[in-house]
């Protein structure tokens, strides 16, 4: 499928297209700010979902797993401007003005807001760039990075214990974890990373607790999901295939057929 974003400077990110699309589980490793210009984002993860509406701003945390589909509006096309607050721009920052996280924060994972003026002038002020009317230098990439940084600890003073949060992630519970995330498509370093692992251990606790391999399990929970799903709730293969982690239809139907002994019109 070709690509319906594109990467305008090195931590700018536009997203347009004009029908219905259905992103990729995507990892996020570092905190992003975004503006839906136009359409809407739906976002799926393990706690829940949000809608992201025209004209709202969005700003999501590092190590998250997440899901989109996009929808361009009736009149528009779907457009999202995203740019990336990265870790060593952060701790640059942070050095500079003498700033520190002093605790760590509680509240939600994502949040979003309506746009105000200083949040739709920023963008605004952004978009130049997308439509490649104009060229950016390293130096002014970087100035609108900090130009972000700026807004966010101007709106809430809560977010100096978001963005300078340099700690690593706490080891969290392994096993309910995968229960609650097995569907996301993605590497099995990006689940080592949320789980606050390192890939070889992460590895060896996985053994421990399901005296199997990340792979191999990953595989058959999706198998038993889908199965219960096309048996107990009438789902069609068509439409959960993708949203349980399998790349493809027909490799969905080969390891159905392998594991259960019968196809999905036989269940």
């Amino acid at each position: 499928m070709e690509t319906d974003f594109e990467i305008i400077f090195d931590k700018l990110v536009y997203s347009c297209i004009f029908e219905k699309h259905r992103g990729n589980e995507e990892f996020i490793p570092d905190h992003f700010l975004g503006f839906q210009i136009s359409g809407e984002t739906h976002a799926f993860f393990d706690q829940g979902s949000m809608v992201v509406k025209e004209n709202t701003v969005v700003f999501v945390k590092k190590n998250q797993l997440v899901r989109t589909i996009k929808y361009p509006s009736k009149n528009e096309k779907y457009q999202f401007i995203s740019i990336t607050l990265d870790r060593e721009t952060l701790q640059q920052y942070a050095l500079e003005n003498e700033i520190s996280a002093d605790s760590r924060f509680s509240g939600s994972d994502k949040l979003f807001f309506k746009s105000n003026d200083f949040f739709s002038s920023y963008f605004a002020s952004l978009i130049p760039y997308a439509d490649k009317t104009k060229n950016a230098s390293q130096k002014l990439a970087d100035l609108k990075i900090r130009e972000a940084i700026e807004l966010l600890l101007q709106s809430s003073p809560d977010f100096k214990n978001i963005l300078f949060d340099f700690s690593e992630p706490y080891k969290i519970d392994l096993e309910e974890f995968m229960n609650h995330n097995f569907m996301f498509n993605v590497s099995v370093d990006a689940f080592a990373k949320l789980t606050g692992r390192s890939l070889s251990g992460f590895k060896r606790d996985f053994k421990k607790i399901f005296h199997t391999t990340p792979k191999q399990w990953l595989k058959e929970k999706r198998l038993e999901e889908a199965h219960y799903l096309i048996k107990h709730q009438n789902k069609k293969p068509s439409d959960i295939y993708l949203d349980l982690g399998f790349e493809n239809l027909s490799h969905f139907y080969y390891s159905f057929k392998q594991k259960f002994g019968v196809t999905t019109t036989e269940v």
